[in-house]
């Protein structure tokens, strides 16, 4: 049975007449007969009476008809719905990111993305920078946005934004009501840090800076996020120093205060496997673009 012989027979049911199906399947009627013969040999009954008044259905025929209808109404969805992922219109991305990123830059690019394609679906994944790496290398993820300047061999990037590091300290440190606040300041003090095996880059960088500074902080917490990392300074039990898009958290009892002098910048980077751009993910990419810092 193949899906000629179903519109033949559809269009024969309608027309009931030899004729006039052939002439609107643009054919003659030979070929149509025997696409109707092959097709009942397929099924196993007649599908039609033959019979000097014209051509009729039989009850077999009468009940293959919505089933028939059915199957050419199903392949026509999977070959539009198989033409529109080709190109790009509808689909399924998976898409990592660091939670950071719900603060600076991934909702103006989920909005931007959706308005343009709304047939495109995105899986969400909150994942730490480390867990995003291995699953695009192993491709359980189409995207995603890290934070960590050591993108492996064999993945694209583009920089999607760059902030600074502010002290995080509770409402009622001494601390919290000044314009700026120099790293030793901390110093001496329980400190909460993001955790080295989740980000070794900033957790690194930020010991690297307690030491230019001249003190090592006493870390007393390592956590796996950000927002974890305020929400337990807001609970007094520390202080800390976290990327200043943190500040539209929201979270009650904690401040957030410049720091003085240079500190290493907080970048985002949307990463994703070089070679492997399907057309629903360039779509994605030209809205990670539009959004991304200029080249420098």
């Amino acid at each position: 049975m193949e899906f000629r012989h179903l519109r033949c027979f559809l269009v024969l049911a309608e027309e009931l007449h030899f004729g006039r199906a052939a002439q609107r399947l643009a054919m003659t009627q030979p070929p149509l007969s025997l696409n109707i013969q092959q097709l009942e040999a397929s099924v196993g009954a007649p599908l039609f009476v033959r019979n000097s008044r014209g051509v009729a259905l039989t009850p077999a025929g009468q009940a293959f008809v919505p089933r028939a209808r059915a199957l050419l109404d199903a392949a026509g969805a999977a070959a539009r719905e198989a033409r529109e992922v080709a190109q790009g219109v509808s689909g399924q991305l998976r898409v990592g990111f660091a939670g950071t990123v719900l603060y600076r830059g991934l909702p103006q690019i989920l909005r931007a993305f959706g308005q343009r394609h709304p047939r495109l679906t995105l899986v969400l994944r909150e994942m730490s920078s480390s867990d995003q790496l291995i699953d695009l290398q192993h491709g359980r993820l189409d995207a995603g946005f890290v934070h960590t300047t050591r993108v492996p061999p064999g993945c694209s990037q583009v920089l999607v934004s760059r902030q600074a590091f502010v002290a995080c300290v509770p409402q009622a440190h001494p601390l919290a009501h000044k314009r700026r606040v120099a790293p030793p300041a901390l110093a001496g003090q329980p400190f909460v840090a993001i955790s080295r095996a989740v980000s070794p880059d900033y957790h690194d960088r930020l010991l690297a800076l307690c030491a230019d500074h001249g003190f090592e902080p006493e870390v007393r917490f390592e956590l796996r996020h950000w927002l974890s990392v305020v929400s337990l300074v807001a609970q007094g039990l520390g202080v800390s120093m976290v990327p200043a898009a943190l500040q539209q958290a929201g979270l009650p009892g904690a401040a957030f205060v410049p720091l003085q002098g240079d500190t290493p910048p907080y970048e985002t980077r949307c990463l994703w496997r070089s070679g492997a751009e399907s057309a629903a993910l360039a779509a994605f990419l030209d809205a990670v673009r539009g959004f991304a810092l200029p080249t420098e």
